[in-house]
């Protein structure tokens, strides 16, 4: 025979609903002390809200930013000398080089391999500026993620052809011709050679001078830039893949290969941002945690106020705590009403927060086409801590409540 387990009497189902009463009851007529205790709420979790959004916002730009530079991309150099430190003639790196990783590496969509010239070429003013020169292949541009803001770049039958054709950048062109599409068509001389400029380049990010480019640099078809060499060496080799997942295998993969067609004892070292972006991610949290810890300030700040609002709330309610506690009340009732309305005050707040934090990223949304970062979890968080500083600043209060002598709280004036 199977044991039906009785339904709990209606008093005790409606118990939770009594105190919640109670507790709103007690707001109303105390408006305006609800209002400004729950404020330091509002702000703490709003501040929260904010600061995760401002985290993720400032991670994505700087992710974006790096990203635009080529996360895909794979650049490999030679450094000279000999993993024992001896000397040894140089063992530079080749076109043949380029040609054997493309075929052994599988998953790159774009090469090029680069040398370096330096000339000195006529400004306004009557004086010389140095240049640099790089020899590129027309797939420099989209391995580099280059932005051509007038005329174009050099594309393969150019390079094929051997065209004396030029790119310069962007600062360069004004400097030499006032404007970067009056440059378009100029001729320009390098190392004693007639070359036609038929576009101006730009980085898409600004790397300030820490990159192979800088303000003064010119790129020239690679095949053209062979004339100003003895040899067929080549400074560097830059690789895109179709995916970055790939690149971390293939930058390992690059370096075997170059390792495998040249003497044991030479060093060659294959590069690619992956590892930047992983320093810039971690930056850009450890920037969030301690903003957060700011914003956990307020809030304990915050629970602060409750703890002491909620005090001074007993202190004023001592004879009605004595009465409740003469019809029957525990003090298991008494401590729950207090932490009850303790809980409300800070869920409240908290919720009116959440909803003032998300205001600015929902209407950066709505108003600019710019994709500002939500961070539910961060929601879910604010909602946690906020009945958290409830419980924990309301305990004692409560406490404090229930503990009160009924006869004594009843003579209470």
């Amino acid at each position: 025979m199977t044991s039906v387990v009785p339904k709990p009497p209606v008093y005790e189902r409606l118990h939770y609903r009594e105190i919640l009463a109670v507790s709103i009851e007690t707001f109303k007529s105390n408006k305006v002390r609800f209002a400004l205790t729950a404020l330091g709420m509002v702000i703490g979790t709003a501040s929260l809200i904010l600061v995760v959004t401002i985290g993720l916002t400032g991670k994505q730009y700087i992710l974006r930013e790096l990203n635009s530079i080529g996360t895909n991309m794979i650049t490999a150099d030679y450094e000279g000398g000999t993993i024992y430190g001896g000397s040894t003639s140089n063992d530079f790196m080749t076109l043949d080089d380029l040609k054997a990783i493309r075929a052994q590496v599988p998953g790159i969509v774009a090469a090029s391999p680069m040398i370096q010239l330096h000339d000195q070429i006529p400004v306004p003013g009557g004086k010389e500026r140095d240049v640099l020169i790089l020899g590129v292949s027309f797939e420099y541009q989209f391995v580099r993620n280059l932005v051509i803001p007038s005329g174009r770049f050099f594309d393969d039958y150019d390079t094929n052809a051997r065209n004396k054709v030029a790119a310069i950048t962007k600062p360069l062109a004004i400097r030499l011709y006032g404007s970067e599409d009056a440059a378009v068509g100029q001729p320009i001389k390098l190392n004693g050679l007639p070359f036609t400029i038929i576009g101006t380049f730009k980085e898409r990010v600004e790397t300030f001078g820490q990159s192979e480019i800088s303000d003064d640099t010119i790129l020239i078809p690679y095949t053209v830039g062979r004339y100003f060499t003895d040899t067929d060496a080549v400074k560097e080799l830059f690789f895109s893949m179709s995916d970055s997942d790939r690149v971390p295998l293939a930058t390992q993969e690059i370096q075997q290969v170059l390792q495998s067609r040249h003497r044991p004892e030479s060093v060659y070292k294959a590069e690619n941002l992956t590892q930047l972006l992983d320093v810039a991610a971690k930056v850009a949290n450890a920037l969030t945690a301690i903003l957060l810890l700011i914003s956990a300030v307020t809030l304990v700040v915050s629970g602060v106020g409750i703890m002491n609002i909620m005090l001074a709330t007993v202190s004023s309610r001592i004879r009605e705590i004595g009465v409740r506690k003469a019809v029957g009340a525990t003090n298991q009732e008494i401590r729950l009403q207090f932490l009850t309305e303790a809980v409300l005050i800070s869920l409240v707040g908290g919720v009116i927060g959440i909803v003032s934090g998300l205001a600015l990223p929902v209407s950066l949304r709505f108003l600019t086409d710019y994709r500002v970062p939500i961070s539910g979890l961060s929601v879910i968080i604010a909602l946690v801590v906020s009945s958290m500083v409830g419980v924990l600043f309301g305990t004692v209060p409560a406490t404090r409540a229930a503990q009160l002598d009924p006869v004594e709280s009843l003579r209470y004036e």
